[in-house]
C-alpha cells in the first residue's frame, strides 16, 4: 500500500509540473533573500519574501471576512489545484505562495472558525503522517489570514531554528515527566514557550487540553486563547511548541513611514524565521526590533511555571 507521505510527494511533483503559478513561486524561492541575527545562545533567520504580503497584511476583521469569499473553501480553490484526502474532513493542498521548499495547506472541507480544541489530535495524526514535515497551527489573531475555515499548515523540517535549537538543549528546561510525556520550558530565549514530547497521542492531547483549559482562564473573552502550535514527529513520538500568546500585531505593524515594520508574527516566526515581505523591512530590521516585537506579542517567560503546575 502506498504510503501517505509517498502521496504528498506525488503531489508536488503533479503540481509543480501542471500549475504555472506554483511552478513559478517555487522556483522564485531559489531567489529569495535569507540573513541570519546572531544572539548570544541561538540565531533568528530573517528571509525577504515579496508573494507573502497576502498573508502578512491579510486583513481579518469580521466585516472584510464577511465580504471576500473563501480561498479555503473547495468551491473557491483555483481550478488547477489538486489535493489529497487526509481522514474524513481535511484536504492537503500544495501552497503556491510558499515559504518552505514544501509548503503544505491543509484546510478541512467545511467551512469552520479556525479553533484548536477538538483538533489537536488530527494535527497529531497529520505529524505522524508526513514526518519529513512540521505542521503548525495559527490561532484566530495569531497570524491566520484565514481565520474563518479550519486548516493546518506544513513545511519541510529544517528550515526552522527551533527544530535544532531543541536538541541542543542550550534554552531549554525539563520541567515535568510521566512515562510517556515530557515538558520543557524554554528560557533566554526571546519567547515564552512550552514544549511538550512524548510517544502517547492520547497522553500529550490530554496534557494539551489542560493547557488550554488553564490558558483560556487568562483570555476568557475569546473564543480560544491566542496560540501559535509546532508539532512534529519522529521514531520516538511527537514533539510540540506551544507559544502562548497577548497580542496580534505588534505596534510596528500600525506605524507610519519609517518606524514601520510590515510583520505580522505567525508560527513560523514563532520559530525563529522571521518573513519579511518588504525588502525595506529585510534590511533594516535589527536584533532589538525583534526583540520588541516577540515582547510585545508573546506571554513571558516568567509565566511558564503557572502554565506547567498540575499539566501532568
Amino acid at each position: 500500500m502506498e504510503k501517505f507521505s509517498d502521496k504528498i510527494t506525488g503531489l508536488f511533483s503533479s503540481q509543480l509540473s501542471e500549475w504555472d503559478l506554483a511552478k513559478v513561486n517555487y522556483k522564485q524561492l531559489e531567489k529569495v533573500k535569507t540573513r541570519k541575527l546572531e544572539y548570544d545562545d541561538f540565531e533568528i533567520l530573517v528571509q525577504f519574501n515579496p508573494e507573502r504580503i497576502r498573508s502578512s497584511a491579510a486583513k481579518v476583521d469580521s466585516k472584510s471576512l464577511g465580504e471576500r469569499p473563501c480561498f479555503l473553501c473547495p468551491v473557491n480553490l483555483p481550478p488547477q489545484q489538486r489535493g489529497v484526502a487526509f481522514e474524513d474532513d481535511m484536504v492537503v493542498l500544495v501552497n503556491p505562495f510558499p515559504i518552505f521548499r514544501r509548503h503544505l495547506t491543509i484546510p478541512s472541507y467545511t467551512h469552520s472558525d479556525q479553533r484548536i480544541r477538538n483538533n489537536f489530535m488530527r494535527m497529531l495524526s497529520l505529524a505522524e503522517a508526513i514526518p519529513d514535515f512540521v505542521i503548525f497551527y495559527n490561532g484566530p489573531e495569531c497570524g491566520a489570514s484565514a481565520p474563518d475555515h479550519m486548516h493546518f499548515q506544513a513545511g519541510n523540517k529544517g528550515f526552522m531554528p527551533i527544530e535544532k535549537d531543541f536538541f541542543t538543549g542550550k534554552n531549554i528546561h525539563l520541567s515535568g515527566k510521566t512515562q510517556s510525556v515530557e515538558i520543557w520550558r524554554w528560557t533566554n530565549y526571546l519567547r515564552g514557550i512550552l514544549t511538550l514530547k512524548g510517544s502517547g497521542k492520547e497522553e500529550l492531547a490530554g496534557v494539551f487540553d489542560h493547557f488550554l483549559n488553564k490558558f483560556s482562564l487568562l483570555q476568557p473573552g475569546k473564543p480560544e486563547p491566542m496560540l501559535n502550535i509546532l508539532a512534529y514527529y519522529s521514531g520516538e513520538g511527537w514533539i510540540v511548541h506551544l507559544f502562548p500568546r497577548k497580542l496580534h500585531r505588534p505596534a510596528q505593524f500600525y506605524a507610519k513611514g519609517s518606524g514601520q515594520i510590515l510583520l505580522s508574527p505567525a508560527s513560523v516566526d514563532l520559530g525563529g524565521a522571521i518573513i519579511t515581505p518588504r525588502e525595506e523591512d529585510f534590511d533594516n530590521i535589527k536584533k532589538d526590533d525583534i526583540t520588541d516585537i516577540f515582547n510585545q506579542v508573546c506571554i513571558g517567560e516568567e509565566q511558564l511555571p503557572g502554565f506547567i503546575s498540575g499539566l501532568l
